[in-house]
């Protein structure tokens, strides 16, 4: 069980916060939450993702010249890969030797908020570049749970979105993308009943354990706030038996019965491979599933003028079923060396200048700058207007680290196969909540 894994969780926040409250800012005067730019002699480490050393390192560059050249410090850049992060995270809170910005996962963020391991950004958040226009879910991850304290600052985000063979569908009469679910339904079937020959085929592959994708459809009917659980003071109350989120899940059940083939008890990590294969016409993932589609290597590079993107359909036109936005932040840690200089690189790196170069890899961490991720290319269309367009998140809970997500993958396969929707999402309603309430 997650519980124990919760406990654990919960005994590794304390800690951290008695780290971070006994610690303080080394041997620099800098206030905690203030910019700095008092840098000469000094080197500033920042713990940066390889995703940018691979895909935008002139970004970094940029930001470093930039950083370097303002405030006298050296900068020097470790780059991290996601495995065993989290760990070496923890062990450099603990001990003291936390660099001066980090980058980290937008669902990790919150347990290092509630442990007091990053330094308060309230009073600067006002002088970093589109503070104001930062995406709604990746800015909440980074706050307080009631909103109103700012801890860590939005890098970039992905959303998911319908990832359709434009040649299976025109075969099947459909030429037009759908704009509604109803439509979506209505052309599903024409390209279900042109395939009806195919072995195992699935006009829409919707595999029963992606929860992140059946949940964006509760989060249709229910609204993006409070998605899974909302809180009440320090409490937390289901939202996954809401007559309205079931309702959505509803839906999904039955695209998932309709068009879906062999996906019920299984997740979507390979659901890319599968589609390669030849003998599915849709799926709803990442918009970087697509090139996994037509990899040369693992996919099928014969697809490639074949696929198109547009943001899941909602219930009206133009109104998109709302995507779940995951993606990264940045924080600075309360016992780094220079804190201020910490802030203020991370000010640099997310200003206009540099998230405009970002916008041509990654969706950008504010609305004013998608468009230029749009114009980027037009397979960032559809992953713009999805990340524009209204989004959820987790629960903003120290707990949620330790919840037990099994039991969301469980309950949405068990309606995969049949189960009352109700029935199986108060199953895993009464294991999150437990976890939420660290009960």
């Amino acid at each position: 069980m997650k519980r124990k894994i919760a406990a654990a969780a919960a005994l590794a926040a304390a800690a951290l916060t008695a780290s971070a409250c006994s610690s303080s800012s080394g041997n620099n005067a800098t206030p905690q939450g203030a910019l700095s730019t008092q840098g000469a002699g000094k080197t500033v480490t920042v713990w940066i993702m390889n995703d940018a050393q691979k895909g935008w390192p002139d970004v970094v560059n940029a930001a470093k010249a930039a950083f370097e050249k303002e405030t006298g410090a050296k900068l020097k850049i470790e780059w991290q890969t996601w495995s065993n992060y989290t760990t070496k995270l923890d062990t450099a809170l603990l001990s003291g030797n936390a660099p001066d910005a980090l980058e980290l996962g937008n669902t990790q963020t919150a347990k290092y908020i509630n442990a007091g391991s990053f330094v308060d950004l309230t009073s600067v958040k006002s002088q970093f570049d589109n503070s104001a226009q930062w995406l709604d879910s990746l800015a909440a991850s980074g706050q307080s749970p009631d909103g109103s304290k700012t801890y860590a600052v939005p890098y970039y985000a992905g959303a998911r979105v319908l990832i359709y063979r434009k040649d299976l569908f025109a075969a099947a009469g459909v030429t037009t993308a759908p704009a509604t679910l109803d439509e979506l339904s209505t052309d599903l079937a024409k390209v279900q009943a042109k395939n009806a020959a195919v072995p195992n085929f699935s006009a829409l592959y919707l595999p029963g354990k992606d929860w992140y994708t059946a949940a964006s459809f509760g989060a249709g009917t229910y609204g993006v706030k409070g998605v899974i659980a909302k809180a009440s003071g320090s409490s937390w109350s289901g939202t996954l038996t809401d007559p309205t989120f079931v309702n959505g899940v509803k839906t999904w059940y039955s695209l998932q019965k309709k068009y879906s083939v062999g996906g019920a008890t299984v997740d979507e990590s390979n659901q890319d491979a599968l589609m390669a294969k030849g003998n599915i016409a849709a799926i709803i993932g990442a918009g970087w599933e697509a090139g996994s589609v037509v990899d040369p290597k693992a996919g099928n590079p014969a697809l490639a003028g074949d696929l198109a993107e547009i943001p899941v359909p909602g219930t009206a036109a133009g109104t998109p079923t709302p995507a779940f936005l995951g993606g990264s932040d940045l924080a600075v840690p309360t016992h780094a060396a220079d804190p201020g200089l910490g802030a203020e690189f991370l000010r640099i790196f997310t200003d206009t200048a540099n998230q405009t170069m970002l916008a041509k890899f990654a969706i950008p961490n504010n609305k004013t700058l998608i468009s230029a991720y749009e114009a980027a290319s037009p397979a960032n269309q559809a992953t713009g207007e999805a990340a524009k367009a209204a989004t959820w998140f987790i629960p903003n809970s120290p707990n949620w680290s330790g919840a037990d997500e099994t039991a969301l993958q469980t309950a949405f396969s068990a309606v995969a196969t049949g189960t009352d929707p109700a029935t199986a999402l108060g199953t895993a309603q009464t294991t999150i909540l437990g976890d939420l309430n660290a009960q």
